[in-house]
């Protein structure tokens, strides 16, 4: 949907605006809090203000939204409609907005379309979202910290879409210290729970901590601003459909995978998608896991884990991603049908791969390996490993410090990482 408004207001302006004055827009967040507090005579009360159209002329100018121009529109996947205006706009319409100011022990239902501010530092709380399936419907954290044992802090029974967004210069966090509960026969097992697409953006923070998954989304999980710090003791970004980043700064560690996107009931869902941003995945299992395809066009990338890469196509076509593994850097293998063979096909973009000792692969692929551009710099034993062949026309490689010229299976060189002396070698068997 497009999203246009003729009055954006950024969150600092909103919040002054509140006490009566447009002057004090750079107060600080307790002096914002005391103006909500002296205007709001209950959780459902609505910011009413008065601007004049030159005041809305001049916020509107500066209006921050995250640019797609790292995009690739002939990558595997088609991303002619991967994100909207409304999911790239990062400063929120607050004309209007709910305020709800939350209560330790008081769960929240929100059943209407609206945008709505949540404030408060509490525990034993669930924000609800039970809307109409046309729903959109936007929950701005404005400092907000939620502290619950086994359940999530967000959960969003139904609607459209639910934006979730951070105001600039407050820290929000959502943390789940306890084993989940289930909701009747839906496993809510995520500090963030979606059974419907939400969008992560603002120009604020938001730390996440849980004991199982750190956000879920049962449809498309998409990341286009603001910053995150993640920690999970299972899959930190989890969608059913897709997962689809555009912008932020996110940091991931977890005992599990990074970012998951997996449908069990139809193998051509579950791809990962990144055209830019900042992404750091320290993790137990697979940084970036992908049941059908990982494309990604931009951004930079620092990603840790047994398989920094895994699906069963994977595209590189632009972006800075820097590898440490100790299994697979990349590895595409059988994991959809509907896609066919596995294939590692990289374009472009600046690719460095440093892998453990051992039985390990820099770039392993089930089926092919393409490389027809960008940079490619590996330190490992074993550079590459594939079962139906490999191409490179294009880009520069180097293994262990010395440029190559072709693919060859499960190569090593000579002087780094255990190799050999002197040339390449298989491994032997």
């Amino acid at each position: 949907m497009r999203y246009m408004s003729m009055r954006r207001l950024t969150s600092a302006m909103i919040a002054t605006t509140l006490a009566a004055t447009l002057a004090a827009c750079g107060a600080s967040s307790a002096e914002r809090a005391s103006a909500r507090e002296a205007t709001e005579s209950d959780q459902t009360e609505q910011a009413t203000l008065t601007i004049s159209d030159a005041t809305v002329e001049e916020v509107s100018a500066d209006v921050v939204t995250t640019s797609l121009d790292g995009m690739v529109s002939d990558g595997v996947i088609d991303t002619s409609d991967l994100f909207s205006n409304r999911d790239l706009e990062q400063e929120v319409d607050l004309v209007g907005a709910t305020y709800l100011s939350l209560e330790s022990g008081k769960d929240v239902t929100v059943s209407d379309e609206g945008v709505y501010v949540l404030v408060g530092d509490v525990t034993d709380v669930t924000v609800t979202v039970e809307a109409d399936d046309a729903a959109k419907v936007q929950l701005v954290l404005d400092g907000v910290t939620i502290t619950n044992e086994d359940f999530p802090a967000i959960y969003v029974k139904s609607a459209d879409k639910v934006f979730i967004t951070t105001t600039e210069g407050t820290t929000s966090t959502l943390s789940v210290t306890g084993s989940f509960v289930a909701d009747g026969e839906t496993n809510t097992d995520a500090a963030i729970f979606s059974k419907d697409d939400i969008v992560l953006n603002g120009l604020g923070t938001l730390v996440v901590s849980s004991t199982a998954n750190g956000v879920t989304s049962k449809d498309d999980l998409k990341v286009t601003g603001g910053a995150y710090q993640i920690t999970s003791s299972a899959d930190a970004l989890e969608a059913n459909d897709s997962i689809r980043i555009a912008g932020g700064d996110i940091a991931i560690a977890t005992d599990k995978d990074g970012l998951h996107a997996e449908n069990d009931e139809d193998d051509t869902l579950g791809y990962v998608y990144i055209c830019g941003g900042t992404l750091n995945v320290e993790a137990a299992d697979d940084a970036i896991h992908a049941t059908t395809y990982a494309q990604i066009d931009g951004g930079t990338l620092g990603l840790s884990g047994g398989e920094a890469i895994e699906a069963t196509y994977i595209q590189v076509n632009g972006g800075d991603i820097t590898v440490s593994a100790w299994d697979d850097g990349l590895n595409a293998s059988y994991k959809s049908g509907s896609v066919g063979t596995p294939t590692i096909d990289i374009r472009g973009g600046n690719l460095s791969i440093t892998m453990a000792q051992g039985d390990t692969d820099a770039i392993d692929s089930n089926g092919y390996i393409i490389v027809s551009g960008g940079t490619i710099d590996i330190s490992a034993q074993f550079a590459f490993d594939y079962d139906m062949g490999a191409e490179l026309t294009g880009g520069t490689v180097y293994v262990n410090g010395e440029q190559v010229y072709e693919i060859t299976e499960s190569m090593m060189m000579g002087g780094g990482m255990g190799g050999p002396g002197g040339g390449m070698g298989g491994r032997g068997w």
